[in-house]
């Protein structure tokens, strides 16, 4: 793609991954703090039309970020591969990409030679991250399919169809130690990552989109010392000025943020009578294959605004309740089902009636795993039932049904967990029952540490009580005091 800036001319095919981002640093009087790069190419001999980036200094948001990978996937490849690192700013290839000069030390080789043979590369220097952090949703509807969590062994097992959308996603990590070079590092090894997958991807002769984006910057504090030292003193009472503005517009997209992210809960109708509710901040599920755990998050295909999730096959009545959620293309299985069974029952101990979890159960192509939960999983029949972490690992509160059963090759993990199947009044939770036990680690603390003092000073208290005084003293001026001795 061209590459269109007031400073610097078009060229129609760039020669490098650092040339490009040379370029844009150098035209972006932006705060890096907030936002991430984004770059999209397509495979090579692909001919896609060219989208025209956004002027300098301009910030792509989520509704441009997804009208730019609309045009892109409708007269591209629908086989997407997103290459989605934890932190990443332009900052890291002007470092790193060799775009002052040093190309000979760029970590970015794979990614500068996909460039140089894609015919209409788009380079954003500029995203902000909630629209980043909306990618794969984005990706999720306009491709009709659901994300696949994979690494480059896994790519070589799986045929791809060019008829067929896949959305393949490779997480990648970044971090600073206490020196740079451990930063530069990462970025070779994500880079020698990219190189593995689309070599895997040349030999299928699956023609594809690929993108590579972060979730946050990874520069956070770069901006404002750049600002700090680009003038005297009128300058910097200039920029303190403008970062009150900036900290309350954070502020405000921060909380604008958080009412994105509180999405409705599952909810099943019996008719008109709403009788499940079910919601988390977030669903995943591994599977153990060749001595690794393979993880797949099942959040964005659940919860989130315009997502509906297939719940055939769900029930409930006065003394049972089964949500069934359907998935698609769930760590290499097409078909796959995440169930939640409960059942109540009236308990002549405490005198009313409780809920519980019978069973958490995982159907695939053909199989059943079952995770026993009613030990653990339970409320009265009127609450809902609220867990900050339900997992079937570290702490289990789900227990696979026997030593043979099929869940001792899975685990499942639910982050704030809620659900209620029974006495619902509407489309809302009653009142919670939560899992957290009444002595929670810090009262453990303090009781055990009170009784540790208590001890101490009843200890003292009798050695004091047990102090005696002498019936006589000796008197310095006078006569000694003599003890006869008897033989």
């Amino acid at each position: 793609m061209k590459m269109a800036s007031s400073r610097t001319p078009q060229r129609s095919v760039p020669a490098s991954l650092a040339l490009l981002l040379g370029l844009l640093s150098a035209s972006l009087p932006v705060r890096s703090d907030e936002q991430v790069p984004l770059i999209l190419w397509s495979s090579g001999g692909t001919s896609v039309p060219k989208q025209s980036p956004p002027t300098a200094g301009h910030i792509v948001e989520q509704q441009q970020l997804s009208s730019y990978l609309e045009n892109a996937l409708e007269a591209g490849p629908r086989n997407v591969v997103l290459f989605l690192q934890d932190k990443m700013s332009v900052e890291d290839f002007t470092m790193y990409g060799g775009a002052f000069g040093n190309k000979q030390d760029s970590v970015f080789p794979n990614l500068e030679g996909a460039l140089t043979s894609s015919s209409s590369p788009l380079v954003l220097p500029a995203v902000s991250w909630p629209a980043s952090n909306a990618v794969i949703g984005q990706l999720q509807d306009q491709l009709d399919t659901s994300p696949l969590y994979m690494d480059p062994e896994t790519l070589s097992q799986l045929r791809l169809n060019a008829s067929s959308p896949a959305l393949l996603v490779f997480r990648l990590p970044y971090g600073i130690g206490s020196d740079l070079m451990s930063a530069k590092e990462i970025l070779s090894g994500n880079d020698e990552v990219i190189g593995q997958v689309l070599s895997i991807m040349r030999t299928q002769s699956v023609p594809y989109t690929a993108i590579y984006t972060a979730l946050r910057p990874s520069r956070e504090v770069a901006s404002l010392s750049l600002e700090a030292g680009l003038g005297g003193g009128r300058s910097l009472l200039q920029a303190r000025g403008g970062y009150r503005e900036r900290e309350r517009e954070r502020q405000r997209k921060e909380k604008e943020k958080e009412k994105a992210s509180t999405y409705s809960p599952v909810e099943f109708k019996e008719g008109e009578k709403t009788c499940i509710l079910m919601w988390a901040k977030g669903l995943s599920v591994s599977i153990l294959r060749s001595g690794r755990w393979e993880d797949h998050d099942l959040t964005p295909s659940t919860f989130g605004e315009g997502v509906s999730p297939k719940i055939h096959g769900s029930s409930c009545d006065e003394n049972r309740a089964r949500l069934v959620l359907n998935y698609e293309n769930v760590l290499g299985h097409r078909s796959f089902k995440l169930i939640f069974a409960m059942s109540q029952r009236f308990y002549k101990v405490s005198a009313r009636r409780w809920f519980r979890m019978d069973a958490v159960e995982l159907e695939y192509d053909g199989t059943k795993a079952t995770f026993n939960g009613s030990r653990n999983i339970y409320a009265p029949h009127e609450y809902s039932y609220r867990c900050e972490s339900v997992t079937s690992f570290r702490w289990p509160l789900l227990i696979p049904h026997s030593s043979k059963d099929p869940a001792n090759q899975w685990r499942v993990s639910f982050e704030d967990f809620q659900i209620q199947g029974f006495s619902l009044r509407g489309a809302e939770f009653s009142y919670a029952s939560d899992c957290a036990g009444f002595f929670s680690p810090g009262i453990w603390m303090g009781l055990l540490t009170s009784l540790l003092m208590v001890l101490v000073l009843t200890y003292g208290l009798h050695m004091i009580m047990q102090l005696r005084t002498m019936d006589r003293f000796d008197d310095p001026k006078g006569p000694a005091i003599s003890v006869p001795q008897t033989e």
